[in-house]
């Protein structure tokens, strides 16, 4: 069942998950659509308030705001890898997660058809630092 998440979730370097309606929403506003309540990490907002979404010409692809649900649920990520957010792919079947408490945890690398956690393997120690190394001026 989604709830509105407490905005106090903000002073631990996360953005709380609102539900979404079919209103429009502006891009720091939608976070994610999700069947569980989740947390984003600090770091994954900032960049959609820059831009929503990323695509590198490497064809690294940071999910925007508006797909992060729809993406989450087409992989069964709840289901298959609980307490990960899925937030992007490198469009050839592999994708990226971090954890979804919101921290601002290591992004972890699978195949999208192995969403086991234990298969994980470590890309970058910390999302922010993952983020920066994607290098707007080769985006899209």
């Amino acid at each position: 069942m989604n709830r509105a998440a407490d905005r106090s979730g903000s002073r631990h370097g996360t953005v709380p998950v609102p539900v979404l309606t079919g209103m429009a929403m502006s891009y720091a506003e939608r976070y994610l659509v999700a069947e569980t309540e989740l947390r984003v990490p600090a770091s994954l907002v900032a960049l959609w308030r820059v831009r929503d979404g990323l695509l590198t010409d490497s064809g690294v692809c940071v999910y925007s705001a508006a797909c992060v649900g729809e993406r989450n649920a087409t992989y069964e990520v709840a289901r298959y890898a609980p307490g990960f957010l899925l937030i992007g792919d490198d469009s050839g079947g592999r994708g990226f997660l971090v954890r979804a408490d919101g921290t601002d945890s290591a992004v972890l690398a699978s195949g999208l058809g192995d969403l086991r956690p234990a298969h994980f393997e470590v890309v970058s120690a910390d999302l922010t630092s993952w983020i920066e190394s994607l290098s707007p001026d080769t985006s899209r």
